[in-house]
């Protein structure tokens, strides 16, 4: 698929969720996400705050995880944050399913839990409130349980179904975004996320379906080996 790099730019997310990301690499990082006009920057709760400050004026969102990143917190937890980060301007949640309780076969726990999150999450006194993204954690699934898993989350409410957090064993695959988007349709997002480590392979997941992408190495891969930024040149 032909695209320009500036296209692919706005469909990234450009992600810092390490547990030692201190205040001066946030910063940074919204610095280059307006730099680079990526989508979204994705951060951890505590966060958001500076995030919408720092970011106020520009067309890149902030967006953050609940649940993250194993997504056995209660239903109750997830609700209670995600109202605390819509409130401080979170315009973009990334919530991680109760593996656990799917792997139980408690999927009416695991639907609520995404629509539990998906409530608060509309709850905003700044706007729409906020989109949601379901992370289904690819790697621990087989492709007849992504299909009742992608199944819950849109009856939940989901906007869009991501592949997995940087912290599963694999992330995207060509193979996972292609069926996810034959099993959502075109009016879900897919997000493909994980260790995208080129341009090329981002092509590929946007070839079988994806629409948007997390990764650590945003700013590597829009960047020529001089350093110029290839979105703005």
């Amino acid at each position: 698929m032909a695209i320009k790099p500036r296209d692919l730019s706005k469909m990234i997310d450009h992600t810092l969720l390490s547990p030692t990301a201190n205040v001066e690499e946030i910063k940074n990082l919204c610095q280059e996400a307006i730099r680079c006009k990526f989508a979204a920057v994705s951060v951890n709760p505590i966060f958001v705050p500076m995030c919408v400050k720092l970011l106020k004026g520009s067309s890149v969102k902030v967006g953050t995880v609940i649940g993250y990143p194993l997504g056995t917190s209660t239903t109750e937890a997830k609700a209670f944050q995600t109202r605390q980060v819509v409130k401080e301007g979170a315009q973009e949640i990334d919530m991680v399913v109760n593996m656990g309780a799917f792997k139980s076969g408690a999927n009416d726990l695991v639907r609520g839990d995404v629509k539990a999150v998906v409530d608060a999450a509309r709850i905003s006194s700044l706007g729409p409130g906020a989109l949601v993204k379901v992370i289904i954690e690819t790697s621990y699934l087989s492709e007849e349980e992504i299909e009742i898993i992608c199944k819950l989350a849109i009856e939940g409410g989901a906007d869009f179904i991501q592949t997995s957090s940087e912290f599963a064993p694999t992330g995207a695959t060509v193979d996972n975004v292609s069926l996810i988007r034959k099993l959502v349709g075109r009016e879900i997002g897919v997000k493909a996320s994980g260790n995208l480590t080129s341009i090329k392979e981002i092509i590929s997941l946007l070839d079988a379906g994806a629409n948007r992408f997390g990764t650590i190495s945003s700013v590597r891969l829009f960047n020529t080996k001089k350093g110029k930024n290839i979105v703005e040149g």
